[in-house]
């Protein structure tokens, strides 16, 4: 079972329940509806990315859904948190790319998100056997990824929320859904 399709979403749920919470962030990120099993970071070969909008349509209430997501949670009152999915694309489409997860604490939108892109551009970069610098900032790594010609997009999608100023559970939710595919005859 190979997916062929794939989008993105995410969602912050605040609730006086940690748990509810998370069940808030799910509906905002328009999953909550799907039995989610995490999987681990591979991008399949040949993956479509499609809307959010697209993808939730394909969804059916109960169904096992593969993500890979990544989740944090505060109920300390103004606490920033964010998590991130990162996703690296080879320019050969006969190759796997990369996901990649990410949450934190007192980061932006933009930082948790570079961090995450940067991940899973790094872990495609040593599979396709681009030499760069760990230590070289993100920015100067992303040009040597690109100019390599072996990587063709990095993004990263990415949930940030402050916390509930009366200590109410504040979740925020990053994701990569894959679209099962339908059993082919055999």
């Amino acid at each position: 079972m190979i997916p062929q399709k794939i989008f993105f979403t995410k969602g912050v749920g605040v609730h006086k329940d940690q748990l509810a919470s998370f069940e808030l962030a799910l509906r905002d990120a328009g999953v909550a509806h799907c039995n989610l099993v995490l999987v681990s970071s591979i991008f399949p070969p040949g993956c479509k990315r499609v809307t959010k909008e697209e993808g939730v349509k394909l969804l059916s209430p109960g169904e096992i859904v593969f993500v890979v997501y990544d989740r944090n949670a505060t109920n300390e009152p103004n606490r920033l948190i964010a998590a991130s999915v990162g996703v690296a694309i080879p320019a050969d489409a006969t190759q796997h790319g990369y996901l990649s997860e990410h949450h934190s604490f007192g980061e932006s939108d933009e930082k948790a998100g570079d961090y995450a892109e940067d991940l899973a551009a790094s872990m495609l970069a040593t599979t396709l056997g681009i030499e760069f610098d760990p230590n070289q900032a993100w920015d100067e790594r992303e040009q040597i990824y690109k100019m390599s010609g072996k990587i063709v997009r990095s993004s990263h999608i990415t949930q940030s929320a402050i916390g509930n100023k009366d200590g109410l559970w504040t979740t925020v939710f990053a994701a990569a859904v894959f679209i099962p595919t339908p059993d082919k005859d055999i």
